[in-house]
This record gives structure tokens, C-alpha cells and sequence, in this order.
């Protein structure tokens, strides 16, 4: 019997050592696509061909035309690029414009006055547009200018500009979301409600820290006018009415169950063009521009897509996800151990990759070991979306660091470092819905 265990432990020791050498020779080749400029989905699919080739027998050709196809043609990534489209449309209308109007009168009250404009404007935008780097780029471009002017510290612009801005990433209709449940096979409009209560709760955290921050600093932030009375602010808000139906319609209308995301994401773009068209932003160069802008970003994601899945694959066939399962269940760390320690890789990842790679690179790996850890998919798609936004606002790859270089003039560093604060304000979020997970799971129960 002791014998026969040796033997077993010598052979999964082996197992283990060959699996290890084999995943490093995919990384170091990952590395060196993604090092020589080439395409995301080209080296995913690169990485693939060379997985099955070299380690497996299977019939490359036909696995990667069968699985490229069949993760393609799916009715639930319909909906990625109608809500992109739907985002496109509504950033070349006076969205951003009738934003700032609408919101600062009831801003001015609180402390922070007009800094909280650029959480709630975010949070708004978010939910129409599903992209974190637009999200920063346009309530940018036009709250950096003004509240220049009215002389708010640059510092705290910045900073409740990138932090904010990562809403798009997961208040719905969130298109990392989309791309999270098709790569994992987990329902889209659950994702999409799970999301709405922690992105509620990140903006309470940083309203909260702006307010807190106000009050410690009164010198630092300028006198504004608070004389506009009640009806003076419906009046300016008037035009912030369509919009906020547009998404209590599109997200109401899935939690209800009446309408697919897909569905909603249809509806919505139809309802976005005649809010376009009846602000008078709607032309055939606008709209021309607003689908060639979809047309390009939906098929950059769906390449991806399409590379990651046949990465899965490939996975498999290699037996590296099950290996690793097996491996790290039998470290028997605790739930909370195995989430911090792929806190601190995704955000690593996420240095150096957008938060889309960092979701479809890791799938493949990462859901065998969560699933064998016992952890709930729809949670963690969340988690992992915090973790993520994370990532946007850490340099040398921080998406939303490089927008709002370009709208300052600053260099990263000092853009960084003004986002710093939003992002331990993030990791108070996923502590929360770690301890509290029904913080992410109470809305989907109640579909």
C-alpha cells in the first residue's frame, strides 16, 4: 500500500510538473503576441493552435471552426452591439450637456457642491453607454472645462472623474457583463441586476468621501450660487427626464422579465435616436458615425470573443483548467484566501491588459477553481468586475488614466495619483460584498 501511494504521489508529481512546464511555454508565447503588437484575438487564437498542435491530437481545423462559429452565433451576444450602438448614438447628442445643466443646481448644497456632478453624471451616463473610457471622456469633456473655471482643486476633479467613470463597466447595461456571461455561460439579464446595487453602492462610497473630503477642506473649494429655487431646478432639469426613462425602461424592463437584454438593447436604441432626433443632434453624419463606431467596437469584442473561446478549448483538451482546479483545491485555502490572491492577479493583469482581455484571457482558467472553491458564478462575475474597474485606474495600462491625460494635459502619474483614493474606495466595495453577498445576489432572487 505504501508503495502503490508512492507511486501515485510520483505520478502526480509528474502530472503536475509536466502541466507547469506547459503552462509557461503558453504564457511566455501570450507574452510575446500580445509584445509584438499583435491583435488580442490573434493571440489568443495563436496561443490556441499552438496548445492543440503541440500537446493534443485532436483535428485543429474543425475544433477551431466548430467552436469559433458556434460561441459566434449566439442570440445573447445580439445585444452587445445594439447597447453599444445605443451608447454611441446618445454621446453625439447634448446628453453630457443637459447632465451638467440638470444636475449642478441640486449640487450645490452639498458638500463638495459641484464635484458630486461628476459621480452622479458618470453613474447616469454609465447606464446608457456601458463603457468606462467614454464614460470618462465624455462627462469630461465637459465638466474638466467648467469646473476649472469656477475654480475647483484639479486634484479632486480628476480623481471623481476616474473613479466614477469605472461605473460604466458595471452599472447595466454593462458590456464587460455581456462579454462575462457569454464567456461563462451565466445569464445576462441576472448579471446585468446583480450589478445595479453595487454600482449604487459605489457611488454612495464616493459621494460619501467628496463630502468627508469638503468637509476637512472648506477653503479649498469655491462659493457657489445656491439661490436657484425648487421650480427653478425642475425647470433645468426638464430635459434629464427622457433619458432617465430611457433607462428605467430598458433595465425595468428585463428585471420585469417582459423584454431579453437583447430585446431591451433593441428597444433602446430606437428610443435613443428620437431622443437624438428630437434634440436635434440627429444627422446622417451623426448616425453614420454612431453605427461605424458600434460596427467597429462590437467586432473588435466579438474577435476576441471568438480567439478566447477557442483558447477554452484548448484549455481543455491540454487539461490544464482541471489540473489547476485539482491543484488548488488541494491547498485547501479558504474562500476569502483564494479571492484576495485573484484580487491581487487581476489586478496585476489588468496593468497591462483593458479589463475585455483580462475577462476572456482568464475564463477558461480561473471558473474551474472558483466553481471547485464553491463560489457562485453570477457573484463572482460581479467581484471580478469591481476588481477590474479596479485595474482602469492603476497605471502603466489604465484605460481611464489615458482619457483623462489626454483631457488635462497632466502625465499619468499625477492622474494616478489624484485616482488613488477611488481606488481604495473600491476595495471598501468588495470587502462589502464579500461579507454582505447578498449585496450582488438579493436582486436576481427576486426575478
Amino acid at each position: 500500500m505504501g508503495r502503490q501511494g508512492r507511486k501515485l504521489a510520483e505520478r502526480i508529481g509528474a502530472q503536475a510538473m509536466s502541466i507547469a512546464v506547459l503552462s509557461i511555454i503558453l504564457i511566455v508565447l501570450l507574452f510575446a503576441f500580445l509584445g509584438a503588437g499583435l491583435w488580442v484575438a490573434f493571440s489568443l487564437l495563436g496561443v490556441g493552435i499552438a496548445a492543440m498542435a503541440l500537446f493534443s491530437n485532436a483535428p485543429l481545423g474543425l475544433v477551431m471552426a466548430t467552436t469559433m462559429w458556434g460561441h459566434s452565433n449566439s442570440w445573447a451576444l445580439a445585444a452587445l452591439p445594439l447597447f453599444i450602438w445605443m451608447g454611441e448614438i446618445l454621446f453625439r447628442s447634448r446628453l453630457s450637456d443637459d447632465m451638467f445643466t440638470g444636475l449642478s443646481p441640486w449640487m450645490n448644497r452639498l458638500p463638495g457642491q459641484l464635484l458630486h456632478v461628476n459621480v452622479f453624471a458618470c453613474g447616469i451616463f454609465a447606464a446608457v453607454s456601458g463603457s468606462s473610457a467614454a464614460t470618462a471622456a465624455t462627462i469630461g469633456k465637459l465638466s474638466i472645462p467648467e469646473l476649472s473655471r469656477r475654480g475647483y482643486p484639479e486634484k479632486m476633479v480628476i480623481g471623481t472623474l476616474a473613479g466614477s467613470a469605472t461605473l460604466g463597466l458595471l452599472i447595466p447595461p454593462s458590456i464587460i457583463l455581456i462579454v462575462y456571461g457569454v464567456a461563462t455561460e451565466q445569464s445576462i439579464a441576472r448579471l446585468f441586476i446583480a450589478g445595479v446595487l453595487p454600482g449604487l453602492l459605489l457611488m454612495t462610497l464616493f459621494v460619501g468621501y467628496v463630502a468627508v473630503w469638503a468637509i476637512l477642506n472648506r477653503d479649498s473649494l469655491p462659493m457657489e450660487d445656491i439661490s436657484a429655487t425648487f421650480r427653478e431646478k425642475l425647470r433645468r432639469s426638464r430635459r434629464l427626464l427622457p433619458v432617465m426613462l430611457l433607462i428605467g425602461g430598458v433595465i425595468g424592463s428585463i428585471y420585469a422579465g417582459i423584454a431579453s437584454p437583447t430585446d431591451a438593447a433593441a428597444v433602446g436604441v430606437v428610443l435613443a435616436l428620437i431622443l437624438s432626433w428630437s434634440s436635434g443632434t440627429l444627422t446622417r453624419a451623426s448616425f453614420v458615425d454612431g453605427l461605424m463606431g458600434a460596427t467597429v467596437t462590437s467586432c473588435m469584442i466579438g474577435f476576441i470573443l471568438a480567439g478566447a473561446s477557442f483558447l477554452t478549448v484548448a484549455m481543455g483538451f491540454t487539461g490544464i483548467p482541471r489540473i489547476l482546479a485539482e491543484w488548488i483545491g488541494g491547498l485547501g485555502l479558504s474562500t476569502f484566501t483564494l479571492l484576495a490572491a485573484l484580487t491581487v492577479f487581476f489586478v496585476i493583469l489588468g496593468c497591462f491588459l483593458d479589463g475585455i482581455s483580462v475577462v476572456v484571457l482568464t475564463a477558461s482558467v480561473i471558473m474551474p477553481m472558483v466553481q471547485q472553491a464553491g463560489i457562485d458564478p453570477l457573484w463572482f462575475g460581479i467581484f471580478l468586475v469591481i476588481v477590474v474597474e479596479m485595474s482602469q485606474i492603476t497605471p502603466p495600462v489604465g484605460f481611464n488614466l489615458f482619457v483623462l491625460q489626454s483631457l488635462t494635459g497632466r502625465d499619468i502619474l499625477t492622474v494616478a495619483y489624484a485616482a488613488l483614493p477611488f481606488f481604495f474606495l473600491m476595495i471598501v466595495a468588495l470587502v462589502l460584498i464579500v461579507i454582505f453577498p447578498s449585496i450582488v445576489t438579493y436582486l436576481p432572487e427576486q426575478m
